[in-house]
């Protein structure tokens, strides 16, 4: 899988983020989807622009969506749609009754949109990351609304949406799918500090919060239940295990470090639903080693009976950075030229056809 990444929040400056726009990937998506296409690479992680499709309460205009889902449709690539990915609409109060309702209704003016135009299985991610994202805006303030100590009271607001959305794209659609995403982390204690290992406990344990709210475990007033949680996508980047307090990461070749496999295991053991790895990858020259890496620990999950069904390159397309505009080269293609060509990152190419290969998938053949 292929993930072009689409925050639209905003910066602690008023800046409004567009990763789609600025990725150039709006106006190059016929190109980037016959890239995906030769890379053998047959499904996409895309977001909607909500700001862009309801500027104004309560009217729906989808256009910005069309050159997409025009150009996966013409190289045959199934996509998986965030609702929200960090940004909502100027006028919306995320903290409102107002937000749910409203989000509902995008996202059931979403579904009818799209089943106007293919019969494909429609899947969707109604919000992304729940418990990071309630972290980062409700809890720490360093994502827009920029609140603080207000995580928890920010984490069931978007399980609301989420429910009152999933219910608004069953009602058009009972075959819809639905993808939740969150971190999957692993916390512990410094070992100058084992006093501290009940508390890291805590902090590792509560990642699943939210999915617990979304199946009715947690919560129940919230109007969670099993049937919300469909399909489950877990996150991970070098930095998800830390030690606590401290926040400095724990590395992959430290004796304390837990095995992917063995994380991916647990939330499947929590759980019993498919998942996939929604977001993995790193920047500069060790993206091949990582990807080797994510590969062979999802394998071994696999091989240990984990329903996990495909790995997301996160992003497929090198970006700006949010907060200062910094080239990020993370993806497997670089910014486009002007007649809309990508450097491939070679190095990366080869690897991700390592593993195709390792996972019984012939990839496709090579475009520029």
């Amino acid at each position: 899988m292929g993930g072009f990444e689409c925050s639209t929040h905003r910066t602690q400056d008023g800046r409004r983020l567009d990763l789609v726009a600025s990725t150039r990937h709006d106006r190059l998506a016929a190109q980037d989807y016959e890239r995906l296409r030769g890379a053998g690479i047959r499904v996409a992680r895309e977001g909607l622009r909500w700001h862009l499709i309801e500027a104004q309460p309560g009217t729906l205009d989808f256009s910005s969506l069309d050159p997409i889902v025009r150009a996966a449709q013409a190289n045959e690539v199934q996509q998986v749609f965030d609702l929200c990915h960090y940004g909502w609409p100027e006028w919306l109060d995320l903290w409102s009754p107002q937000f749910v309702t409203s989000f509902a209704g995008l996202a059931r003016g979403f579904v009818r949109w799209v089943r106007e135009r293919s019969d494909e299985t429609v899947l969707v991610t109604p919000v992304n990351e729940i418990s990071f994202f309630s972290w980062a805006a409700g809890q720490v303030g360093i994502f827009f609304p920029y609140a603080r100590g207000r995580g928890g009271e920010l984490k069931a607001q978007l399980v609301r949406a989420a429910i009152a959305a999933i219910d608004a794209i069953r009602e058009e659609d009972p075959a819809a799918r639905i993808l939740h995403t969150d971190p999957v982390i692993n916390v512990i204690p410094h070992p100058a500090r084992p006093q501290d290992a009940a508390a890291a406990e805590a902090y590792r344990i509560a990642q699943f919060e939210a999915m617990d709210m979304l199946a009715g475990r947690a919560r129940p007033e919230l109007g969670g239940a099993p049937a919300y949680v469909d399909v489950i996508g877990l996150n991970y980047y070098h930095d998800n295990q830390w030690h606590y307090r401290s926040g400095r990461k724990v590395p992959r070749d430290h004796a304390s470090y837990k095995p992917l496999s063995a994380l991916l295991a647990e939330w499947a053991r929590r759980y019993e639903r498919p998942m996939i790895l929604a977001e993995t990858g790193i920047e500069d020259a060790a993206r091949p080693d990582w990807l080797r890496w994510v590969g062979s620990e999802v394998a071994r999950a696999r091989a240990q009976g984990t329903d996990i069904r495909g790995i997301c390159l996160y992003p497929v397309v090198n970006h700006p950075g949010w907060t200062n505009d910094r080239h990020c080269h993370n993806g497997l293609w670089d910014y486009p030229d002007d007649e809309g060509r990508r450097v491939r990152y070679e190095p990366l190419a080869k690897e991700l056809r390592r593993v195709q290969r390792l996972f019984g998938q012939e990839p496709g053949s090579s475009l520029r």
